[in-house]
This record gives C-alpha cells, sequence and structure tokens, in this order.
C-alpha cells in the first residue's frame, strides 16, 4: 500500500495563485503532485490544477 505523500499545503487551506494573488483560492485535494483548488468567491467555478510551486499562501 502506497503511503500517504507529506504536502506544504492541506486540503481547506486557504492559498493564492502566484499568477493572480487578488483571488482567493481553497485547496480541495492533493493528487499525484498537483492540487486540485476551487475558487473562494465561486465554488461553481470550474477549478484549477495547479503544481505546488504555482501556489503562495
Amino acid at each position: 500500500m502506497k503511503e500517504q505523500e507529506e504536502t506544504k499545503f492541506k486540503a481547506g487551506q486557504t492559498v493564492f495563485a502566484k499568477v493572480d494573488p487578488t483571488v482567493k483560492l481553497i485547496i480541495r485535494r492533493y493528487y499525484q503532485q498537483i492540487y486540485y483548488c476551487q475558487f473562494a468567491e465561486d465554488l461553481k467555478k470550474k477549478e484549477l490544477a495547479l503544481f505546488e510551486r504555482e501556489i503562495q499562501v
């Protein structure tokens, strides 16, 4: 069985994308080194898939 990877950010944490730091994102899931994030202001918007290096707190 595969061990769970240690991640810098946790599910449910509020973060910002480096390309647009004015938009709040909520991390929904981490899978295969990709963070899947929802827009905090509009949860119905299509989510973003970002690498760790593209995210800031």
